[in-house]
């Protein structure tokens, strides 16, 4: 019988994990700096560069796929369905049987 107060041992995210989660991160990145510039020089003229298609249209997709890779790399189990068994290193102190213990009723 297995007990059920084990401490496992196994770390949540595997490699596979954090190489897509830092792709995630470098795409966000990526976004960001698509929005970057546009400014006038001269703080009296407008610029309408300021409203172009990379601004407005494919910075903020780009960021948006990249929190949805972000979210993947969270969310996607590098086990598949079977969790590797792990050893068991120790067990909880209240799991060890007390000696001469009696239940006494009075």
């Amino acid at each position: 019988m297995k007990n059920n107060n084990e401490i496992k041992t196994h770390f949540l995210f595997e490699k596979v994990n954090y190489k897509i989660l830092l792709i995630g991160l470098g795409v966000i990145a990526l976004g960001f700096i698509l929005m970057a510039g546009g400014g006038s020089d001269d703080p009296k003229v407008f610029s309408d560069a300021i409203f172009n298609f990379r601004r407005i249209r494919l910075a903020p997709t780009v960021v948006i796929i990249g929190f949805g890779i972000t979210i993947y790399a969270i969310l996607k189990n590098p086990y598949g369905k079977n969790v590797p068994e792990t050893e068991v290193a120790e067990t909880f102190p209240e799991d060890k049987a007390i000696k001469n213990f009696k239940n006494k009723k009075k």
